[in-house]
């Protein structure tokens, strides 16, 4: 059969192994300008010296904690069986995977899908919710590649799914072996960001003098913030979870200026207060990786105990699921339709 379509799944990355060096060349490239918005002489001194050569010290050993001796990374073996099983859903399509940082590359894998001359390239980044860092890093490098070559097919690029049904939906299924009721609070814990990237998003204001807890509007429709609360009230709402009963919190913070309430802080406060069980949705992360198995599921938990909680338990993401498979094949078909 002839293949007209590609598809280009996109994460963001992993170190190539769990040594110093692998993850000391991940951070140095993912913490870009996209992550730290500063000039760029300062960030190479921030970068290169002070947080690369700190943070790959303790994150190489994290990282050892989460390698899997067969399969490697979570997150890429996550994201190459979910390319594998989407393309055995779509026979007519060429579909590949690539990390935004480290391999395989999207240059490499972009161009071995073009070889094939379809008429037709689709970018998926896996990233619910659009943010500069991560969405608009992967829109930058695919222009980059696609802008060396002579020529190119009809692309398609989808930038944000986080209100899709069928998005909802794969969650809704992800949480079906929880008891939701049997918790004291249901924390949704999203991926953090600097203050300064959700404030770009406001030509004459900030994200803070924006109603962004409350809806979707045509200001906010990009904002991260904004699209993490609707993400949640949507799940909430199909799941029975009143307001009173969840909280939204962001992780994962390099400094203080990054969006609040901080998951780790809101945790301990539970915790001393009286709460006992609770419940973690990570709703910005569609693949197991060192935020939700590591940093929720081993550090959180420990927090969350030492201050007087007694089980923390995190819905584990959507990784390949068929579910989330066949969700993605419908985010594909819904964008050829609004065409």
């Amino acid at each position: 059969m002839i293949k007209t379509k590609a598809l280009l799944l996109v994460n963001l990355g992993t170190p190539d192994t769990p040594s110093y060096w692998s993850v000391y060349k991940f951070l140095n490239q993912s913490l870009k300008k996209f992550v730290i918005d500063i000039p760029a002489f300062f960030r190479f001194i921030l970068v290169n010296f002070i947080i690369c050569p700190l943070r790959s010290f303790s994150s190489s050993k994290i990282y050892r904690k989460l390698w899997n001796p067969t399969t490697g990374s979570p997150l890429l073996h996550n994201t190459k069986k979910l390319s594998e099983k989407i393309e055995n859903l779509l026979p007519d399509f060429d579909v590949a995977y690539a990390m935004r940082y480290q391999k395989p590359s999207i240059e490499e894998n972009l161009n071995k899908l073009l070889a094939n001359n379809p008429d037709e390239l689709i970018i998926l980044p896996l990233f619910p919710h659009y943010a500069a860092s991560t969405t608009g890093s992967v829109f930058a490098e695919i222009s980059r590649v696609l802008n060396k070559r002579w020529s190119v097919p009809k692309v398609k690029f989808i930038n944000q799914f986080y209100d899709d049904e069928a998005f909802l939906d794969a969650w809704i299924d992800q949480a079906q072996s929880f008891d939701i009721k049997s918790y004291d609070k249901i924390i949704f814990s999203y991926h953090g960001l600097p203050l300064s990237h959700v404030d770009k998003i406001y030509p004459d204001s900030l994200c803070s003098d924006n109603d962004c807890e409350s809806g979707i509007t045509e200001e906010n429709k990009f904002c991260y913030k904004a699209t993490t609360y609707e993400t949640t009230k949507l799940l909430a709402n199909r799941l029975g979870i009143e307001s009173t009963e969840f909280i939204v919190s962001y992780q994962s913070r390099l400094t203080k200026n990054w969006l609040e309430p901080f998951s780790d802080e809101v945790l301990k406060e539970l915790a001393l207060s009286g709460s006992k069980n609770v419940l973690v949705f990570s709703p910005a992360f569609t693949a197991d990786c060192l935020e939700t198995i590591i940093e929720i599921g081993d550090e959180y938990k420990e927090l969350f105990i030492e201050a007087g909680g007694k089980n923390l338990d995190f819905v584990p993401s959507l990784n390949y699921s068929d579910k989330w498979a066949n969700a993605i094949i419908k985010i594909i078909n819904k964008e050829d339709k609004n065409v």
